[in-house]
This record gives structure tokens, sequence and C-alpha cells, in this order.
């Protein structure tokens, strides 16, 4: 049987993420990280004493894990990693275009909304195009083998948009539409953010209300430094994970990326009394 690590993370009792959420979260992360090398999951009576829990909570934490594809159950003896799991994680080695054909070429597209809209402000700011002024947007969802793991929200310019219509992204990613019209991508900006699904995402990426996203934010130009294209991405931390392969000649520039706080002390520290 595989040995557990010898400390349990507590578990938050009261208000918020329920116990078997937590557990679950846990056991993915051991899980992921290559725990249990054996294949074999601790017991059910060592989980419920490992973590202070009820067997009905960990049995639950077990099927969401099961429903996941990480482990299976086998009736009498116990919860297996999955033997087809990758051992290690792979190292980002694509470009950018590379790595955008590898995701269009590995996902089922479907096409929710290509339209003319106004642009929102924060959006059009980007784009360096008036508040208002519309643009074509095209808000899409990629799914493997009928799991739902990426929703793309896209705005690019009504000049360069003229050919993306809906039968044009059921057949072709939207990077290829646009170099195929002559546009050649050259500065990216990018930023990766946390937030929770709002109603209408978790409902396409068939999550819960509530459950964390990772939410990644690319700003793509030309190489004359025009905005091309601005690309809003969804992921569930549960399918997804974002790579990045930092060169060491660029280590001290912004590509390696920096942390921004948006915390303003003047409001958030709490007043002193005289």
């Amino acid at each position: 049987m595989a040995r557990p690590p010898t400390s349990a993370p507590s578990l938050e009792r009261g208000p918020g993420t329920s116990l078997h959420r937590q557990l679950f979260v846990v056991l993915r992360d051991e899980i992921t990280r290559g725990v249990y090398a054996s294949g074999a999951l601790p017991k059910e009576e060592a989980l419920c004493e490992r973590f202070g829990v009820s067997r009905i909570t960990v049995r639950r934490a077990l099927g969401d894990l099961a429903s996941l594809g990480l482990v299976e159950r086998r009736h009498g003896l116990g919860t297996f990693v999955r033997a087809d799991l990758p051992q290690v994680r792979a190292r980002p080695s694509l470009g950018l275009i590379d790595g955008l054909r590898k995701a269009a070429l590995e996902t089922d597209v479907e096409v929710l909304e290509v339209a003319q809209a106004e642009t929102p402000p924060d959006v059009a700011a980007l784009l360096q195009i008036e508040a208002g002024e519309k643009a074509v947007h095209a808000l899409r969802l990629r799914s493997i083998d009928g799991v739902p793991v990426m929703l793309t929200d896209a705005w690019v310019p009504a000049q360069l948009g003229k050919r993306v219509s809906a039968s044009a992204l059921r057949k072709h990613a939207l990077y290829e539409i646009l170099l195929a019209q002559g546009v050649k991508f050259g500065r990216v900006v990018q930023e990766i953010t946390a937030e929770v699904a709002d109603p209408a995402r978790a409902r396409l990426l068939q999550i819960e209300t509530g459950a964390p996203l990772l939410k990644m934010v690319r700003l793509l130009h030309d190489l004359d430094a025009r905005p091309v294209l601005h690309l809003t991405v969804s992921l569930t931390a549960e399918r997804s994970r974002i790579l990045m392969d930092i060169a060491g000649e660029t280590i001290n520039t912004l590509t390696a990326g920096q942390v921004v706080h948006d915390v303003h002390p003047a409001s958030s520290s709490p007043r002193r009394r005289a």
C-alpha cells in the first residue's frame, strides 16, 4: 500500500468549500505530484483517520477523482491511480503559434457566437479603438472527448475580422484566418489571473458556479506593433495547466513575467487609532 505523507493538510470546517471537495483537491495534488508511486491510494479507513473525516466524505472525494479520470476503483481491492496518466509533466517546447496549432488539433471546437458588437471599454483601450466602436466578437468552447477544457473569448478589429465567421471558425482556428489574410504576429502581452466561474461559464465548462478558473488574457500585435487580437481564455484548474519556458537571455526582461499587486495601501490598511 502507498505510504501517504506524514502530515495531513488541515481541512477547513465551517462555511465555504465542502469537506469532500477539499479532500478531493488535496488528493488530486498528491496524485499529480507522484506521491502514490505504487499506484494504490491509502484505504478508506486510513484516509478517514488521516484527515479526520467520515467515510462518506472520503467516498465522495474518491468518486470525484474517478469521474475526473485520475483514479479507478476496484471492488474489494481499493482505489488506484490510473496507469495511463503521464508520470512526468511535459516540458514546454512550443512557441506561441505552434501552441495555438496544437490546441486547435487536440480539441473539438463549438462556435457559440460570432458577431460584430460594441467593444467593451477595457478591450477597446487595449485594441486602440474608440470605446463602443464595433469589432468582431467570437466566443468558442473547446473540448476533448466531450469534456470542456477551454472557453475562448476573442475580439478582432472590424477591418481585420471580415473573414471571421461561424463557418470559417468551424474549419480553421482564428489565428489561421488572420494569417491567411496577411497578418504577421509580433509582440504578445499576456496576463494570467484567477477568478471564479459565473453561472454562464460554469454551465459551459460543466463545473460548479463559483469554482476556480485560470484566466489568461493575450493581446497579440502585428509586426508594426498594432494590436490585432484580444483573447481571453478561461480554463479549469482541474483539467488544464499553463506551461512557460523562459529563455536565459530574457530572464531580466518582462518576458520572465512580473507580479502586479492591485492593492492600494491607503484604502486597504486598517485605520490606526490616534
